[in-house]
């Protein structure tokens, strides 16, 4: 028989078993391994999402997740995975490793917090402190949703006899650091076969869906300082250059494709108001679903900055601080996931958690706002763009990977918002948190008892790539903002 044959029957074969398991999920009438998984899970619950609840305390920012990183690796240190720590220069970034042979499967977590958005877990507004940083992305679930089922993964091969290698990464500075971009320069992907991972949202989704890539940097322009009254001719304005540039980017969104998002802030604008400013610094990032379309942009932009450099005699310097590639989606991890995702179920609430709910979308614009009971659903695969970037992305060009979301967050709450905090750290989260967790264990591992997905997953990913290669475009020099731990 030709091997074209062979290959084309073999497909068949397990496009008929995609099939089968889908109607069986839809049925309710799992495997009864599955099942063991799910009962397993659901009587160890409340450890998980206690954990979830202490990072969301915690609340640690890019680079500082210090305690956080350490109360995910000492669960599963204590789980017996083999802890290698300081990946990529990172000191809060480490690898949890069991088992041994193929498959390699990576299950990713994170747990950095945002700046600003501290917040009780109540639908209301109510910051606690100043400034403090908050889970407003929810990677507290994040991580301890992603270590729940690698432990779970690894109790099962043990308890089955099952070859293979299970492995946690705990990503740190997903949100302002690129820290799997850092990972990956450290060669910490390298052997893996699979990465699983999942995302907070409004919604249960099995991934299908690419992100923007992204490049980002400080624009700072250096001056003359003159007294602003007596001698105002012999100062060059620095300021005057970050905001003719703001000001040429603003007329620049009219003329880039409608999928770009170009946004800035001024992070030094001068020090007295009678001073000409010597220095000022803009921070910029770009973004487009289509990296070549992202480079053209960006050179449009640079260009804005040299306008605005040479208008005012003033230099210019460009450091970038951050580069993401697209996230590459996966056909065959995002069919099993919607197999798995059936299988679970989406998020019902109680009583108080409809309560909850109900009081925080009423502070939400209500055009277009979701039924409330979305969260209850899984949603088919689609393939479409999600608006916000990822350095998931830079991993899913190495090696095939499956992300899904999974509903943490009211409907219609946003993430990188007080609400999508208060979600986080309170049960609607955490009932998000299990779909995710019992997902990806579910995922996990069918793939390490059918070498065949594992197969069909990188054909999917070679032919996503369509011969394409992959390199970052932060500057090979670029090393990771650390910061020291606090006393």
């Amino acid at each position: 028989m030709p091997i074209n044959l062979l290959g084309f029957l073999g497909w068949l074969l397990l496009l008929h078993s995609f099939h089968s398991q889908l109607a069986s999920a839809q049925d309710q009438t799992p495997p009864e391994w599955k099942t063991e998984v799910l009962t397993s899970m659901g009587q160890r619950s409340a450890h998980f999402t206690a954990l979830s609840r202490r990072i969301w305390e915690i609340a640690e920012i890019s680079f500082e997740e210090y305690q956080s990183s350490e109360l995910i690796a000492s669960e599963l240190r204590g789980a017996g995975f083999q802890i290698q720590t300081n990946i990529g220069g990172m000191p809060t970034s480490f690898i949890a490793s069991w088992g041994a042979g193929k498959p390699v499967i990576a299950i990713l977590g994170e747990y950095d917090a945002l700046p600003g958005l501290r917040q009780e877990a109540i639908p209301e507004k109510r910051p606690i402190g100043m400034l403090g940083a908050g889970h407003g992305c929810g990677h507290n679930l994040l991580g301890t949703a992603s270590a729940f089922a690698a432990i779970t993964a690894k109790e099962f091969m043990l308890s089955h006899s099952l070859g293979g290698t299970i492995r946690f990464y705990g990503c740190p500075a997903e949100e302002n650091g690129s820290g799997k971009v850092h990972m990956s320069r450290a060669g910490a992907f390298k052997g893996c076969d699979i990465a699983l991972t999942w995302h907070p949202d409004d919604r249960n989704e099995p991934g299908m869906r690419t992100t923007l890539a992204n490049e980002g940097a400080c624009f700072r322009f250096r001056g003359t300082a003159a007294h602003a009254a007596r001698a105002p001719e012999k100062g060059r304005s620095a300021l005057d250059a970050v905001m003719l540039m703001g000001h040429a980017v603003d007329m620049l969104r009219e003329h880039v494709p409608s999928e770009a998002r170009i946004h800035y802030y001024v992070s030094s604008g001068g020090a007295s108001a009678n001073i000409v400013p010597e220095f000022s610094e803009l921070r910029l990032t770009v973004r487009h679903p289509d990296a070549p379309t992202l480079d053209a942009i960006w050179k449009r932009v640079v260009k804005c900055a040299e306008a605005g450099a040479l208008a005012t005699e003033t230099t210019l310097e460009i450091e970038i601080i951050g580069a993401l590639a697209n996230v590459l989606p996966n056909d065959t991890l995002a069919k099993l996931s919607e197999i798995n995702m059936r299988l679970v179920g989406g998020v019902r609430y109680t009583a108080d958690e409809r309560e909850f709910a109900e009081k925080i979308r009423a502070l939400l614009p209500q055009d277009g706002l979701p039924d409330l009971n979305s969260a209850s659903q899984v949603l088919d695969v689609q393939e479409g763009v999600t608006f916000w970037s990822t350095d998931v992305g830079d991993v899913s060009w190495q090696i095939p990977t499956g992300e899904i979301r999974a509903a943490t967050f009211v409907p219609g709450v946003v993430p990188h918002t007080w609400q999508s905090t208060a979600c986080a750290g309170m049960s609607i989260g955490q009932k998000g948190m299990l779909v995710a967790a019992k997902t990806i264990a579910l995922t996990a591992l069918d793939l390490l008892q059918q070498p065949a997905l594992v197969e069909e997953a990188r054909k999917s990913f070679e032919k996503r790539r369509g011969g394409r290669g992959y390199l970052s475009k932060l500057p090979a020099d670029a090393k990771p903002q650390v910061r020291p731990r606090p006393n």
